[in-house]
């Protein structure tokens, strides 16, 4: 299951914002493996305290998401889908300038992880 981790500035969250965070960041999956895969994606929207955020060592009000996918190592290797980990990270920041604004493409920070074979599981399963 593809899962998304949001760090963000909490003032820069609102309902309007949280569900289009989710929604889009669902389909930049989709539009780079298939629709039907943007199903499976999970995406936690963690808000950080203005007070709590730091860039280059000092405090700062920026918005600066940054975001972490965790998908299964074979998937950003897959041979239907070329060059999966630009694609990603070009889909994921333009989810996130599309509801958050042009300004934060600079900000933005993406991250992939390669969860190996046999490393996952659900429902107590290794899957």
């Amino acid at each position: 299951m593809p899962h998304f981790t949001v760090h963000i500035s909490e003032t820069a969250l609102d309902r309007k914002v949280e569900e289009g965070l989710i929604r889009g960041l669902a389909d930049a999956v989709g539009s780079v493996y298939g629709e039907p895969f943007s199903r499976l994606v999970a995406v936690d929207l963690i808000g950080i305290p203005q007070s709590r955020r730091g860039i280059g060592g000092a405090p700062t009000d920026q918005t600066a998401p940054h975001v972490t996918l965790s998908l299964r190592e074979a998937a950003y290797q897959h041979p239907d889908v070329p060059d999966a980990s630009a694609r990603l990270i070009a889909a994921i920041t333009d989810a996130l300038v599309s509801v958050l604004g042009e300004q934060v493409r600079e900000q933005a920070a993406v991250g992939l992880l390669a969860v190996p074979e046999g490393r996952s599981g659900i429902g107590g399963q290794v899957a």
